[in-house]
């Protein structure tokens, strides 16, 4: 669904709230974005920094399954703080590599590389890392695994806060994709990235600072303007910040360092993102909080969804849409 005929969408659900909000779209595209501390980009930059540092001395390990067109490897990789995490990474069956993708995933992990693949485009690779703490390939002794308890890991501080350490994850899944496919940092392609609910947080935190992205999509996007996903009703892990914050309320101090909305102001690359009317898990106040961050001279496109973590009738179809407007998106923007 585009902006232009999205409309705002109820289903019949238990919850014990309203899951859209009582926003229209009108009012989500108003939802401001909150500003961000003095040295939000120096403390940005800086965890840049030292993730460009590592070398991630990637290995590509067994094919696992061959299918749409790409042989899909386990793979390891390190990132900061000396830690080996794994993922898959997809390579084409035949032909050269024309385009590089980095994915992020759901909070949750990823058992496999699953919807993903198909890529957005042919002749593409990309890795599919499992940030640490999440799912099997991304266990790390200490680290929860569990999303609610995920969440807080380390949130009473800016420098010991797992999200800060999980963008890094992502920019060390690129510098290990970049030398596992040479050609692609031999032609200087652009990456792209992708990441849905948590990984799209993730990405709008990771794409301001890292020139080597030249275009990202963000689905249903969390960690969007956190003074008002604090005062929202939801499940999931939002839920259990909104409940830690209320017993430790400093911790807002933290939250703005890891705003995704904050950080999407400060995007220069084209972003398609897809937020939705309704979704119980991540309000959408705060998904397009981060629609509403980019700037436009970027070239920041929308794409509305009905809902999202929710079964709801007509999803098929509107998975399908999506990708196809994902692969339209990137075969534009990555030309």
């Amino acid at each position: 669904m585009t902006a232009a005929n999205a409309v705002q969408r109820s289903f019949p659900h238990d919850f014990p709230f309203d899951p859209a909000y009582g926003r229209t779209l009108d009012g989500l595209l108003r939802v401001p974005v909150p500003n961000a501390p003095t040295d939000f980009d120096a403390f940005w930059r800086s965890r840049y920094g030292e993730a460009l540092r590592v070398a991630p001395e990637p290995e590509a390990g067994q094919l696992v399954e061959e299918r749409d067109g790409v042989r899909i490897h386990e793979v390891l990789y390190t990132s900061v703080g000396d830690v080996r995490l794994g993922g898959w990474l997809v390579l084409p069956a035949p032909g050269p590599v024309e385009h590089g993708f980095v994915i992020g995933h759901g909070y949750g992990g990823r058992s496999g590389v699953g919807p993903d693949v198909p890529l957005p485009l042919p002749r593409s690779a990309a890795i599919l890392p499992c940030v640490r703490g999440m799912g099997e390939r991304g266990l790390v002794p200490g680290i929860p695994t569990l999303p609610d308890q995920h969440v807080l890991h380390g949130i009473a501080s800016r420098e010991t806060y797992v999200i800060g350490d999980c963008v890094a994850d992502l920019w060390c899944a690129a510098t290990a994709l970049l030398e596992l496919v040479p050609e692609l940092r031999e032609s200087g392609a652009g990456l792209g990235y992708l990441g849905e609910s948590f990984g799209g947080g993730l990405g709008a935190l990771a794409l301001p600072w890292d020139e080597r992205f030249a275009a990202g999509q963000l689905t249903v996007p969390t960690f969007g303007n956190h003074p008002l996903r604090l005062t929202l009703d939801c499940v999931g892990s939002g839920a259990s910040v909104r409940r830690h914050h209320a017993e430790h309320p400093a911790i807002v101090e933290v939250l703005r360092y890891f705003d995704a909305a904050s950080a999407a102001t400060r995007v220069r690359a084209p972003v398609l993102v897809a937020p939705a009317l309704f979704d119980p898990s991540v309000p959408p106040p705060g998904q397009f909080a981060v629609f509403n961050g980019l700037p436009e001279s970027a070239g920041r496109e929308l794409h509305v969804l009905d809902a999202g973590h929710f079964e709801w009738p007509g999803k098929a179809e509107s998975t399908d849409r999506l990708a196809a407007a994902k692969g339209e998106f990137f075969g534009r923007v990555l030309a």
